[in-house]
């Protein structure tokens, strides 16, 4: 009984021993060792390792990539409006032993730096770049998040700006310009296309001085159009050059309008010409000769 309870009593403590010395390390996680206080530079890996008893302690850290949202921070641009933004940022462990000694919190530091670096980034830009310029912006944020988080042995996968909230005169002033914008373009668009057709006209114009029957089926054309409509009343513009030529095509007679007139206004003045010229009658200095006729 004596050699029973002896087998007994070391199986119990070896399986205290094991219970105390194995552990047990996830695929995503790493183990640091710790004995006597002093972290063992061996990390380590996924699954079973081996403690010393009362001499090591084990500090697992996970390696998953932490996807952290910041909070809305509100700031001044540069060119001095009033925002709120928001952003998101996803990092992970690239040293387990610099961050379970270099940092007492490494998620809470993580979340600290974004925010302060999210608080310059809105003081160093403009509002069409916070609109715009998104990427640039990332890039930036991501870097200087990044510059603290290597030393504590934490990796910045990337950085988002999710949101930028503006202020409700913001909006009608940028409603109103992009108004002005689109009107601005309409214009310009209308003139050009002015522009253009008025080049196309004056070839079109061209073209018929060289060619005058072009003109005259154009003008059929226009008639069989206005005709297409079902319309009651036709209006069927004379051409000038119809005139000029009829007026060509009309012989020079001497019983021509500018024929007579020109014979008229010769016999007129050699009529006049011609007129018999009376004689004055001649007063008599001798006012006494006079003899005037009361009867």
């Amino acid at each position: 009984m004596i050699i029973f309870y002896s087998l007994a009593a070391a199986f119990g403590l070896g399986v205290l021993w094991l219970g105390t010395s194995v552990r047990v390390v996830k695929q995503f996680e790493r183990g640091v060792v710790f004995r006597f206080g002093r972290v063992q530079p061996d990390v380590r890996g996924p699954g079973l390792t081996l403690l010393m008893p009362i001499a090591d302690r084990l500090e697992k850290v996970n390696m998953q990539i932490i996807t952290m949202p910041v909070p809305a921070q509100d700031g001044i641009t540069r060119d001095n409006v009033t925002v709120r933004v928001d952003a998101v940022i996803y990092f992970n462990v690239a040293d387990p032993v610099r961050v379970v000694v270099g940092v007492q919190d490494y998620v809470f530091a993580i979340g600290q730096v974004a925010q302060t670096s999210l608080r310059s980034i809105i003081g160093k830009s403009d509002l069409d770049d916070l609109l715009c310029n998104r990427e640039g912006l990332n890039q930036g944020l991501e870097l200087m998040i990044d510059s603290p988080a290597v030393g504590w042995g934490v990796h910045i996968d990337r950085v988002e700006i999710k949101d930028v909230v503006l202020p409700d005169s913001m909006k009608r002033s940028i409603a109103r310009q992009a108004e002005a914008e689109r009107e601005r373009r309409a214009r310009v668009i209308t003139a050009d296309g002015e522009l253009q057709a008025s080049e196309k006209l004056a070839q079109a114009a061209e073209t018929m001085t060289a060619h005058p029957a072009a003109l005259q089926l154009r003008l059929l054309e226009t008639v069989v159009e206005v005709a297409a409509e079902k319309n009651s009343t036709l209006v069927l513009p004379f051409p000038v050059e119809l005139l000029r030529f009829l007026e060509r095509a009309t012989p020079e007679a001497s019983g021509s309008p500018d024929h007579d007139a020109a014979t008229l206004s010769t016999s007129a003045a050699a009529s006049k010409s011609e007129m018999p010229k009376l004689d004055l009658p001649q007063i008599p200095d001798d006012a006494s000769a006079l003899r005037v006729d009361t009867g």
